[in-house]
């Protein structure tokens, strides 16, 4: 069983300890476009999405990035 992903956790973290500047330059270097899901999900669950408008559109504009077929991050 492949383990989970804990970016999100760690990330959602630095939102909550109210350093948005480093969970910005973190979700610019996301892993993967499901690790950016994630992160939008806990923000949601944690009813934190939509106070910082930076970070949502940091979030928002990462995804397009990531998924996007010729740009990806090499391993």
């Amino acid at each position: 069983m492949a383990q989970s992903s804990v970016w999100a956790g760690k990330v959602l973290a630095l939102v909550k300890g109210g350093n948005t500047p480093a969970a910005i330059a973190q979700i610019k270097v996301a892993p993967s476009v499901k690790d950016l899901l994630a992160f939008k999900k806990a923000l949601a669950a944690a009813q934190l999405a939509g106070r910082w408008r930076d970070l949502d559109a940091a979030v928002d504009d990462n995804l397009a990035l990531l998924a996007a077929p010729r740009l990806h991050r090499a391993p």
